[in-house]
């Protein structure tokens, strides 16, 4: 009981003294010299210092939210360093959750429902080199019982998989990764602690590793997708030195488990940067080889596809980069539903090319893309589920008639899946009549809604012309599979309607819609 309890307090064992050259020297500048607005703090973050600071702790607000804060960005997260661990924290907080077992940290949680906050705090952790850690021969999954009650473990190839061992202040700057995410803010007194010159380079615009970058990100390939994502959203230039290492220890990027790689190339794909992020990753010669999903997108040059599935990628990425900006939700499934589409309907073709009808054809060509691109993630239930809803939409706007309009638009997902389809027209994928058809049919009254269908019946006699959504066989075969009121309709509106606007609010938007 006491052996565990010094265990929980201090580690598994005494942290080893760290070399000096590595440590950086404390330069504490003054709110005269820093310039951070305290009107772009977070008052929830700030109790949560107040109340560490009043128990007797060290606290400070830490990482990226004081490179934002120094940038002028009010921060969208906020994270709390402290030298109390994760048990003394938890106790002083009502809603307070000890979480992850690589780097145990604590949630603090104020709110409930989607007003709720997380402020995520870390106890500082102590520097320690691959030599007097612990090594086990496989990884977080095959080695889970040799690390059960180890807290500082390293696999064959020296990537860090637990690290749990507490010391100073100034080691815990030591061990992350760029110096401009190494600096520490106190609001109480608007004090900045700076270890590793990270306010010289955030106002150069450098990412510099702090140690040595190769034995860095050894340690953790992941920071080789960080320093990608923090160059494309800062503008910030990587240094020589941390840059020369990227793509040769980008090899190591497979070992990192998928779910935590896949919640990697969400944040570079959808944090207000999205196109920067791709620019950035062909920049660095990083575009294949990272992410399934990509490259089933990105041509061997890391760039975007010519065509519409080009041109629908690019515009999903400035819509979703446009919310963000402007405050706004977004869904990771709309967009990954847009990138993956070209794939899918390819595969949709061929099954109907080998006698599938139609929607059987699109189910199992969605299952084999999933296989292939997003595999065995956490929540992968949910994603798959949003985004099969919002490709198997597509066939059903060709249908507008009988009672099949009216249950489409009442649909929980349906603005999800007309925003697609929006974007699948402004991109050349789609007839832009038939989106302006059913902006038209969503918004208009009974009285409009009938008379569209009646249009319909007549435009839509003739042959399809140009792409439509679903691939037809070569003699015109029938959806046999879709429900007897809602024949299928053979070819696009010949007359364009003057569009509707959506009135101001109403909608999601076309490239990211809220998820439900």
């Amino acid at each position: 009981m006491i052996k565990k309890f010094i265990k929980n307090l201090f580690g598994t064992k005494p942290a080893a003294a760290a070399p000096k050259s590595v440590l950086g020297t404390r330069m504490e500048v003054p709110v005269a010299e820093h310039g951070i607005d305290p009107k772009l703090l977070d008052d929830r973050a700030v109790r949560v210092v107040e109340t560490l600071q009043q128990a007797g702790y060290e606290a400070y607000v830490v990482g990226g939210a004081v490179r934002d804060l120094l940038l002028g960005r009010r921060p969208k997260d906020f994270d709390v360093a402290t030298n109390a661990t994760p048990e003394q924290v938890k106790s002083l907080f009502r809603r307070a959750f000890i979480i992850g077992r690589r780097f145990r940290i604590v949630h603090v949680v104020h709110g409930r429902g989607r007003d709720h906050e997380v402020i995520e705090v870390s106890t500082f952790r102590a520097l320690l080199g691959e030599e007097v850690a612990e090594r086990v021969t496989g990884n977080e999954k095959t080695s889970k019982k040799e690390m059960a009650d180890k807290a500082h473990v390293v696999d064959a190839s020296g990537r860090v998989l637990r690290d749990n061992v507490w010391g100073p202040q100034v080691e815990d700057a030591a061990r992350r990764d760029f110096t401009v995410n190494a600096m520490y803010y106190d609001p109480a007194r608007q004090l900045l602690v700076d270890y590793h010159g990270g306010l010289a380079d955030l106002r150069a615009k450098l990412l510099r590793m702090i140690g040595d970058p190769e034995t860095r990100y050894r340690e953790d390939p992941v920071r080789i997708l960080r320093a990608v994502r923090f160059a494309a959203k800062l503008g910030f230039t990587v240094e020589p030195a941390s840059k020369a290492p990227l793509q040769a220890c980008a090899r190591q990027l497979p070992e990192v488990p998928v779910s935590r790689l896949f919640d990697e190339m969400v944040k570079l794909l959808q944090t207000g940067h999205g196109l920067a992020s791709l620019e950035q990753l062909r920049f660095q010669g990083l575009g294949r080889g990272l992410f399934p999903v990509l490259d089933a997108v990105l041509q061997a040059d890391g760039a975007l596809p010519e065509g519409w599935h080009g041109e629908l990628i690019r515009k999903a990425l400035q819509d979703t980069d446009l919310r963000v900006a402007e405050g706004r939700s977004v869904a990771p499934s709309f967009l990954l539903a847009c990138l993956l589409w070209a794939e899918v309907k390819g595969r949709w073709a061929q099954a109907r090319a080998a006698g599938e009808p139609t929607v059987p054809a699109l189910q199992q060509a969605i299952d084999q893309v999933f296989d292939a691109r997003i595999g065995d993630i956490s929540g992968r239930g949910k994603l798959a589920a949003d985004m099969r809803e919002i490709w198997l939409m597509q066939p059903r706007f060709e249908r507008r008639f009988g009672s099949g309009p009216f249950s489409l638009v009442e649909q929980a997902r349906y603005r999800a899946g007309f925003d697609f389809l929006r974007l699948r027209a402004d991109a050349g994928d789609a007839s832009s009549a038939l989106a302006d058809w059913w902006e038209d049919f969503a918004l208009g009254s009974d009285e409009d809604r009938q008379a569209l269908i009646a249009d319909a019946k007549t435009t839509d006699r003739a042959p399809a012309r140009g792409d439509a959504s679903a691939p037809r066989a070569a003699q015109g075969q029938a959806h046999d599979d879709l429900p007897a009121d809602e024949p299928a309709a053979e070819g696009a509106p010949a007359k364009k309607r003057r569009r509707r606007r959506r009135p101001k609010g109403r909608g999601e938007g076309s490239a990211a819609p809220v998820s439900e």
